[in-house]
């Protein structure tokens, strides 16, 4: 066996094994894998891992930013468009410029440029861990929505000012209005080519019925955005997060149910397996920055990497307790008064910015050398600070996330989310009388099965708004526990007699995964 399937297979299992591990001691899976990683790199024998900076840029970026976005609440996305754009954009930047006068003043042979590089690479979030805790404890679905939006969108500001800083260290000279022009610019068409796809990709899904060639499609879709615009300048980033969010919009109404089905458990595997992969390939690339750190002393790497790691966190501090203030002094609106939050939410927040993967994948496509031939400035230490912050931020913030949040006593969400979800079940069950009632006057429908779908309906009209408050229950909730505790006992019963029918040679494995596939169908439309 090669190196490549040893890796592939120690990938997997240190994925499995890691994330069993996770969810025993009940800490967000990323933070096991990157600090399991980190362990597996140091054993004896195991083969260095180079992490291509590529594959994470073009290979792993694509899909889970298109999956992100696909699955975001655009609802709120829309209602915290002005705070999004500040972390995302205003937060970025200045995030860069102190990791930048930080650096510099503490390694004076770290040139300008190649500290402004590092900023723009420390600079973006990974919300993956930070969200995953968030839901965990119930925290409000705003919190949860803005930590994932940065994360969504503040990839590209951070990418546009890290090569702008790239091409100042190769000799190029740094001008502002070049720099905003390509900002500008690149948003701009990252935006307006994910559009086109996203109607491209939307159009064609709309008109095959085909399962896997649909879901596909779907995985293919933030490549077909990400990579043309990445190859003509423009934001990649912002390419595929706008397919992401085009198909996340028009994808309920064109995609037939059962493809929808079949991709949403795609998709939820897919996502856990790229993010999986990535942190435990984070955490083995520590050994690779170790052995690349020469001429540094112990002491002198450690306090570089304490004093980038603090002004990352005290830069994500100090802008969300001043920049809300000065928002409030200018706008003093009603409707913006509404969507204020106080200092307890405002503090998660800050203490949610973690680091991850794309950190180090824009740390190590740092190029060796300038265009004149010179080695480039600082690269390793550069490299080793990227590891050192993506480890303080993801370990360290994440470790203490939950008991800050329990600290600070947020209010659960479930409640709100609960009478949402039951608003929502109303509304769809009154649809649906109107719609059998309509039927009803049509020839071609039998009175024996009007009747039994109104019949069907109506409890459950009933048993709902019961829950609601809006009538007094009369038993409606304990009869339909009783039924479904009955219909999951027939359904077990007929899967143990397929199972039966299977191992004696009656039926094949295929007729029975199928037949299951539908008891598994049924069941789940059962409500809890």
């Amino acid at each position: 066996m090669g190196q490549a399937e040893i890796l592939i297979a120690g990938l997997l299992v240190a994925v499995a094994g890691f994330s069993a591990l996770a969810r025993a001691v009940s800490v967000p899976y990323p933070i096991v894998l990157v600090i399991g990683g980190a362990l597996i790199g140091f054993v004896p024998g195991i083969p260095t891992v180079a992490l291509n900076p590529d594959v994470v840029l073009v290979v792993f970026l694509p899909p889970l930013l298109y999956g992100a976005a696909f699955f975001a609440n655009f609802g709120d996305l829309r209602r915290n468009l002005r705070s999004l754009t500040l972390s995302s954009v205003g937060l970025v930047l200045a995030t860069t410029a102190a990791v930048a006068a930080v650096a510099h003043a503490l390694v004076p042979a770290l040139p300008w440029a190649a500290a402004v590089a590092l900023g723009a690479i420390v600079s973006p979030t990974d919300p993956l861990a930070a969200a995953l805790i968030m839901r965990r404890l119930g925290l409000p679905r705003r919190l949860i929505s803005s930590v994932e939006g940065e994360g969504l969108f503040n990839d590209a500001t951070a990418l546009v000012t890290y090569k702008v800083a790239l091409a100042a260290v190769a000799g190029g000279g740094f001008s502002l209005g070049d720099a905003s022009l390509r900002f500008v610019g690149g948003a701009a068409g990252g935006v307006a080519i994910g559009i086109a796809v996203g109607w491209a990709v939307a159009l064609i899904r709309q008109h095959t019925a085909d399962p896997q060639v649909s879901v596909t499609i779907s995985l293919l879709s933030g490549y077909a955005a990400f990579i043309p615009a990445n190859a003509i300048g423009a934001s990649g980033v912002l390419a595929a997060v706008t397919t992401g969010i085009y198909m996340g919009i028009r994808g309920p109404a064109i995609i037939p149910p059962r493809v929808r089905l079949e991709g949403l458990m795609v998709w939820d595997i897919l996502n856990y397996l790229l993010n999986a992969i990535l942190f435990v390939l984070v955490g083995l690339q520590l050994r690779t920055v170790v052995s690349g750190l020469h001429g540094w002393s112990v002491a002198s790497l450690a306090g570089y990497a304490l004093a980038v790691s603090a002004v990352v966190v005290l830069a994500r501090l100090v802008w969300l307790f001043t920049m809300p203030y000065l928002i409030r002094a200018l706008d003093r609106r009603e409707s913006q008064r509404a969507r204020r939050v106080g200092a307890r939410p405002r503090l998660v927040l800050a203490w949610s910015g973690m680091r991850g993967a794309v950190s180090l994948a824009a740390a190590l496509a740092l190029p060796l050398a300038t265009v004149g031939g010179a080695a480039f400035p600082g690269r390793d230490l550069i490299i080793f600070l990227t590891f050192a912050v993506i480890f303080a931020t993801l370990v360290l913030q994440g470790l203490s996330l939950p008991a800050l949040i329990r600290r600070l006593r947020l209010g659960d969400d479930g409640g709100e989310v609960a009478e949402e979800e039951l608003r929502a079940r109303l509304a769809a069950t009154r649809a649906a009388l109107l719609e059998i009632d309509a039927l009803a006057q049509l020839e071609w429908t039998r009175d024996e099965t009007v009747e039994r779908m109104r019949g069907m309906y109506e409890y459950r009209k009933r048993r709902l708004a019961a829950r609601a408050g809006k009538i007094e229950d009369d038993g409606y909730e304990e009869r339909s526990l009783a039924y479904q505790r009955m219909v999951r006992t027939v359904l077990h019963t007929q899967r143990q007699e397929l199972i039966r029918l299977r191992n004696e040679g009656e039926i094949s494995n295929e007729v029975m995964n199928r037949i299951i596939r539908e008891f598994d169908l049924e069941e789940s439309r059962l409500e809890i």
